[in-house]
C-alpha cells in the first residue's frame, strides 16, 4: 500500500492507475488526512510469476503452528474445533 496526495494523483493518474491495475493499492490524502483508497477490483486476478512468489515466501516469517494453535484456543476455545476428533466428556 502506498500513500499519495490528491495533487500527486491528479498529476500522475496514468502511472497510478497502471500500478493499481498491476495490484497496488493507494491511499489518497488531502491536507494530510486520508480520504480515499484506490485499489484493484476484487474480481480481477493478477498473474504473479513463480520467482516473485518464491522471493516473497523466502522473506516471510516462520510460523510456529503449535503457538498459533495455543493462541487460537486461548481466544476461541477448543471445544468446537473443526477437523479434530471429538473428545469424550465425562
Amino acid at each position: 500500500m502506498k500513500t499519495i496526495t490528491q495533487r500527486e494523483l491528479a498529476a500522475r493518474s496514468k502511472a497510478v492507475l497502471d500500478d493499481v491495475e498491476a495490484g497496488e493499492t493507494y491511499h489518497v490524502t488531502r491536507n494530510g488526512t486520508e480520504i480515499a483508497e484506490v485499489r484493484p477490483l476484487g474480481s480481477r486476478r493478477r498473474f504473479v510469476p513463480l520467482d516473485e512468489l518464491q522471493r516473497k515466501w523466502r522473506n516471510a516469517p516462520a510460523v510456529d503452528a503449535a503457538r498459533m494453535r495455543a493462541e487460537a484456543d486461548g481466544f476461541f476455545g477448543d471445544e468446537d474445533r473443526i477437523g479434530d476428533e471429538p473428545e469424550e466428556r465425562e
